[in-house]
């Protein structure tokens, strides 16, 4: 950019009293009005320096207001000139990007005025400056910036002023023109004609101290993109990592199927639904809290590598890791065990690792995580035992003697509520995951698959070949979060339904206790407790079929972005996310 006089639009200017006091008309309205659709108004506020300090408030709402109808004089001007401020099209022949490709190795000073060197581009504009006769507009599209070089005499009739008086930051514009690259580097179009594609009414975020607001920058995302470009580079980066986990499953033969989103029963595990009503059909349905159930069908059905990367909504708590509806990747292998999607699951993260770094060694939040093969792979019992000295495989089978040494052992420092959750496991194995979960699972940064879970926690795996009390499952943890997790399947349909129907006894046993003797602050604390869980008997009746040995595995892809784009937030990779309704 030239070193010019910098257009913007400051708030403080932009009040009605100050934008008559700005053009020495006292408090009199009906002359400043009469001056402001001239355009006076707007291209004075638009010409002066933005004089706002580093401690300055966000653009109040009388300001937008303020800015918003001097924008609406300007598009009836120019449609009072015979010009359409909402355009339908614009032929570009250019990219910014390749267009800074195309010429990179232009000179300062060296200009191009041939018809082979004449170029369209359009995109929005960002910053403006301007000096005289000359005007420089940076324009940004989603492949980067280039500088719009503007000469009064280069431009047809009163364009410059048009350029002066009517265009705005913020506004989408088309322009095109001859390349030159200036004196000081900056690669421009000298532009000999423009159209304004689309007058934008309200001002962006000022310039130096952008969109911070973290709750504005989620809930007004197109404004966080537009403020802060990087946004949309975790956007792309999402997209690279999709594109790359399909291309890893498909190149091993697995067919991506799509399964119901609606469902009659929310199965495939355990989490509060979201519930609707179907008028129709006059029945109560389900968002799915997982795919797996359907899938499992389509193996039963004759397919033997399937996938489905499809969203997922749960009604329960928000956090940094928790959205109501996520993305996940499902895969189902007929004739293959959890040892086969362990080196899936290698194979899906290193591909997205080098396919968005170019490398396997990556930071994340100030912590280098090395991804390269093969991953640490231990047992939830050895793992509890390296850290915290307790072997669960030697310690009697009396639930409360158990605690009671558990709680010697790690109690000092926990908190009430893991405490509680300690006191309030039902079985032993519940007992090992919550000290898993407590004292194990945050020190796990590196990749760790975690192996064999305890049977009460894992009702559709296969019972372990060789530890009573086990299941051939894992899950995988990276930087202290589950990422992936995955089983060889359960195919016994007797053995299928006696665990279902436990796990569902013992949730309808909770949700009564909590009814009938909870008080009103108990039921809200046990709120995601309260949800009515049904058979999937549909399911089991396709189990009975038969269904073919089988892994399967579950892979988060908002929280695999979060790891390869360096976002602490699920929110910040979820374009979208779920908020609570703005006060």
């Amino acid at each position: 950019m030239e070193g010019l006089k910098v257009w913007r639009l400051s708030s403080s200017i932009a009040r009605p009293s100050n934008l008559r006091q700005l053009f020495g008309l006292g408090a009199s309205p009906s002359l400043f009005l009469r001056r402001l659709n001239t355009g006076v108004a707007a291209n004075a506020i638009t010409n002066t320096r933005n004089r706002r300090s580093s401690t300055s408030t966000p653009t109040s709402t009388s300001d937008r207001e303020a800015v918003r109808a001097i924008r609406l004089k300007k598009v009836e001007q120019l449609r009072s000139k015979g010009l359409e401020p909402y355009g339908y099209k614009w032929d570009r022949s250019h990219s910014a990007r390749e267009l800074q490709e195309v010429y990179r190795d232009l000179s300062n000073g060296e200009e191009l005025d041939g018809a082979n060197h004449h170029v369209s581009i359009a995109g929005r504009i960002v910053a403006r400056r301007a000096f005289g006769k000359l005007a420089f507009l940076t324009l940004r599209d989603d492949s980067g910036t280039i500088q719009l070089y503007c000469e009064k005499e280069r431009l047809l009739d009163d364009q410059f002023e048009q350029l002066k008086t009517l265009v705005d930051i913020g506004d989408i514009l088309g322009a095109s023109g001859s390349i030159k690259r200036t004196e000081k580097g900056e690669l421009s179009v000298k532009v000999d004609s423009f159209s304004i594609l689309t007058k934008s009414l309200l001002p962006l975020p000022d310039k130096f101290h952008g969109l911070t607001d973290i709750d504005k920058r989620y809930r007004q995302r197109y404004v966080d993109m537009i403020a802060n470009p990087e946004v949309a580079d975790i956007f792309r980066k999402r997209a690279m990592i999709m594109k790359e986990i399909r291309k890893t499953v498909e190149s091993r033969g697995f067919v991506e199927v799509e399964t119901p989103v609606l469902q009659g029963a929310a199965g495939g595990a355990e989490a509060r639904p979201f519930m609707t009503y179907h008028n129709s059909l006059g029945r109560d349905l389900y968002l799915r809290i997982a795919t797996e159930l359907h899938l499992k069908r389509m193996l039963v059905g004759g397919f033997e590598k399937v996938y489905e990367i499809g969203r997922i909504f749960r009604n329960e708590g928000i956090s940094t890791r928790h959205n109501p509806e996520f993305t996940t990747i499902e895969i189902y292998e007929a004739y293959s065990d959890y040892q086969t999607m362990m080196d899936m699951a290698e194979e899906i993260v290193t591909q997205s690792a080098l396919a968005v770094h170019g490398k396997l060694t990556i930071d994340y939040q100030g912590t280098a995580i090395k991804l390269q093969r093969p991953w640490r792979r231990e047992t939830m019992h050895n793992l509890v035992k390296e850290v915290t000295g307790i072997d669960f495989t030697e310690l009697e089978d009396d639930l409360k003697v158990v605690k009671d040494v558990v709680l010697k052992a790690i109690g000092v420092g926990l908190d009430s509520k893991d405490k509680s959750s300690i006191e309030a496991c039902p079985s032993l194995g519940h007992l090992l995951n919550e000290v898993f979960e407590i004292s194990v699972e945050p020190k796990l940064l590196q990749p760790t698959f975690v192996l064999d879970y305890p049977i009460e926690i894992s009702p559709l795996a296969k019972p372990h070949r060789r530890h009573s009390g086990l299941t051939e499952r894992f899950e995988l943890f990276i930087c202290g979060r589950e990422l992936a997790n995955a089983f060889s399947e359960l195919t016994d349909p007797l053995d299928q339904r006696a665990r279902l129907e436990e796990q569902v006894r013992q949730h309808n046993k909770k949700r009564a206790e909590v009814i009938a003797d909870g008080t009103e602050e108990e039921k809200n604390k046990n709120d995601d407790s309260l949800y009515e869980v049904t058979l999937d008997d549909d399911f089991l009746t396709a189990l009975e079929y038969g269904m073919p040995p089988a892994s399967g595995m579950g892979l988060g892809i908002d929280r695999l972005v979060m790891l390869l784009t360096d976002s602490a937030s699920i929110r910040d990779v979820i374009a979208f996310p779920v908020l609570k309704i703005s006060q």
